[in-house]
Order: structure tokens, then sequence, then C-alpha cells
């Protein structure tokens, strides 16, 4: 199971896209922004802000996809018996600036499953490390996940 291609999904960037989530997350840098000021700084448009691009290939679930705390269900995460999950955790390496009109392919591999014991008992720490790649195999984009799973 470690190893294991867990997901696979493709989207595009889109300027209108980017800057709301800018907007929303209060980043005004003018990079994301301003074209004229993107280009005196060398940059051929306007850039995504780098945490934006893991968005950018998600889709839209539907409201049988998603699991009762709201979260999206990820079937394909072997964790029967431990239906209670939160984020514990991520650590991003960005590599390449990307733009409007760019499509990114996001690729989520399982990289460890360690059960652990804390005070209320047992539990799972799931790691997923997830590259985010432009259409040449330019790697723009790495995000190491930390799941926590309860039973």
């Amino acid at each position: 199971m470690i190893g294991t291609v867990l997901n696979r999904t493709r989207g595009t960037v889109t300027a209108r896209d980017f800057q709301r989530w800018a907007a929303a997350v209060n980043d005004l840098n003018p990079l994301y922004f301003d074209p004229d000021h993107a280009r005196a700084n060398g940059h051929p448009d306007v850039l995504a802000p780098p945490l934006y691009v893991q968005y950018a290939p998600l889709g839209v679930p539907t409201l049988d996809q998603l699991r009762p705390d709201g979260t999206p269900d990820r079937p394909a995460l072997p964790l029967d018996g431990y239906p209670r999950r939160m984020a514990g955790g991520q650590d991003a390496v960005f590599h390449h600036p990307v733009h409007d009109g760019t499509a990114i392919t996001a690729t989520t591999t399982l990289t460890a499953i360690t059960p652990k014991t804390g005070r209320s008992g047992p539990f799972l720490l799931v790691t997923t490390h997830t590259t985010y790649t432009t259409d040449d195999d330019t790697l723009v984009a790495e995000i190491t996940d930390t799941l926590i799973a309860l039973p």
C-alpha cells in the first residue's frame, strides 16, 4: 500500500480564480494582480500565489461525496476503523511559478501510515506526498500532508 498513487487530478490555473483566492486570504501582492508590475519583475503576466497551486486541480465534490464531517471522502485511503480525521500538518516546497492558463497535474502518493497511541487511545498518522507538474513535466511544487485518523 505504501507507494501507491492514491489520486491523479488535472486542472487549469486561471487568473480570476487565483486572484479571488488571494483576495480571500488577504494576500494582495501586486505580482498576483498587476500585469505591469509582474512584467517589471521578470514574469510574462500575473502569477498565482504559490499555495494556490494545490487548489487548481481540485474538482468540486457533490454532496454525496462528502463525509459526515463535511470533508471530501478519500476512498483510496485504507483507514477502516478510523472514521474521524483531521489535518495534522503540511510542508510545501515551491519550484516554479505558475501563470494564468497553466495546466497542472497533481499526483498524490501514500508515503506512510504510522500507528500511534495518545492519551485518548490509538490513532494513525497518514502521510501523503503530492507533486504538481505542468504538461511539459516541469515540477511546480511538492506538498507533504499529514492526516490524523482516529477511531
